[in-house]
């Protein structure tokens, strides 16, 4: 049995609002001179690594040969910025050879760092290293951690997780649900990777799924044909969906619209109560501004007394969730940093909950590392996962 208590922030969340196309137009105003640093930083990093290479591997270095890196960069920025407003088979290439470029570049700029450290010590311990041998060892760790990242990035695993919840209700008590995040449906994935991911969910006969956004990578794209394969995804408690910042870069309801026609059910800021267990789900515009995620709690009205799981993109605002009664948030975002040593900087950010299963008061957080990729199709030091979480009953705190 399930009922529907709906908490729903002002406006439909599913059409745009004049204020919604206000914040776009700005976001369209802040865009250049966001480009504009960016592309500053990528070029010196480019510049950086070139002149590492000149300097370590002369030998290797082919006249013009700086064009192909520099040329990558640059299509990296623009293939990124007009895949929002045009689709095609050669911009999907141009994304996805300068994609895997930024990833081998973000080692590279690691290994040339590592080059000079390496050097400046040999000169102060007069160990006379090769700089030939210097060049090629880091150069060469990277290219190796490049192809490894690739491969890592495409290899899907199944991670699970027991999960206590007090007052959760017999009907749920030893099921199992499965949390997936951040798919990132693009120019890099489509259709194949999502019938990919579709297949591993079933097999795994999950009760319930909960989709906690970024479905969508953001670029212009037959949305339709991309989650055609969740046609296929069914569970018998449902399957949930809410976006994530990817999906609310530009008006989020051509992404629902599609979610919604092949059969998920999208939680529009909103309660429902299957089962006895309360099921929320606030999309990403409104889950990251506090007052607006405190105003959809309380009108929800969460019962302290049932189980409750609250589906939120990112692990933020944690207090407000707490405060609100949630059991168990479920959430994605972060991708674990998806590549070192950017996960050391994700747990900067979010502390304990940038991954995994952790407590904030009576609040139960679990943040997936994620199934795809943003940027550089890599993984290193994470992986792409399906969470597969097995629902407990738990005593009540007291």
């Amino acid at each position: 049995m399930t009922n529907r208590t709906s908490a729903a922030a002002p406006g439909s969340p599913s059409k745009p609002t004049e204020a919604s196309l206000g914040g776009h137009r700005a976001g369209r105003r802040r865009i250049f001179p966001f480009v504009t640093v960016v592309s500053a930083i990528l070029f010196s990093i480019t510049w950086f690594v070139c002149a590492t290479w000149d300097h370590f591997l002369d030998r290797l270095a082919l006249a013009g040969w700086r064009i192909v890196p520099f040329g990558l960069s640059a299509a990296f920025i623009v293939s990124l910025l007009a895949g929002m407003r045009y689709s095609g088979p050669l911009l999907r290439m141009a994304y996805r050879i300068s994609a895997v470029w930024m990833g081998m570049l973000n080692l590279c700029l690691f290994a040339a760092l590592a080059c000079w450290s390496a050097s400046a010590i040999s000169k102060v311990f007069g160990w006379g290293l090769d700089r030939q041998l210097i060049g090629a060892m880091f150069y060469g760790l990277a290219a190796l951690a490049s192809g490894y990242g690739l491969l890592n990035a495409g290899w899907l695993r199944v991670t699970r997780v027991s999960v206590p919840l007090p007052h959760l209700p017999p009907a749920w008590r030893g099921r199992e649900v499965v949390l997936m995040s951040d798919l990132h449906l693009g120019n890099v994935r489509g259709a194949g990777f999502m019938r990919r991911v579709v297949n591993k969910v079933r097999s795994l006969q999950p009760y319930a799924v909960f989709v906690s956004g970024d479905m969508f990578d953001g670029p212009k794209a037959d949305y339709d044909r991309q989650v055609e394969p969740c046609r296929a995804l069914a569970a018998p408690a449902g399957v949930y969906f809410v976006t994530g910042n990817h999906e609310e870069f530009t008006d989020h309801a051509k992404y629902i619209a599609a979610i919604e026609r092949v059969g998920l059910r999208v939680l529009n800021n909103e309660k429902l109560i299957v089962e006895g267990l309360q099921i929320v789900g606030v999309h990403d515009g409104e889950a990251g501004e506090p007052e607006r995620l405190r105003k959809i709690l309380q009108d929800a009205a969460v019962d302290r007394q049932c189980a409750s799981i609250l589906l939120a993109h990112r692990p933020a605002n944690l207090s407000i969730a707490e405060a609100a009664g949630i059991s168990l948030q479920v959430s994605g975002h972060t991708h674990k940093g998806q590549m070192w040593p950017w996960c050391w900087v994700v747990y900067k950010v979010h502390g304990p909950f940038a991954y995994g299963l952790n407590r904030l008061g009576n609040l139960q957080v679990l943040t997936s590392s994620g199934v795809g990729t943003w940027g550089p199709p890599m993984r290193l030091g994470t992986k792409s996962e399906i969470v597969l979480i097995r629902l407990e009953c738990a005593l009540a705190p007291v």
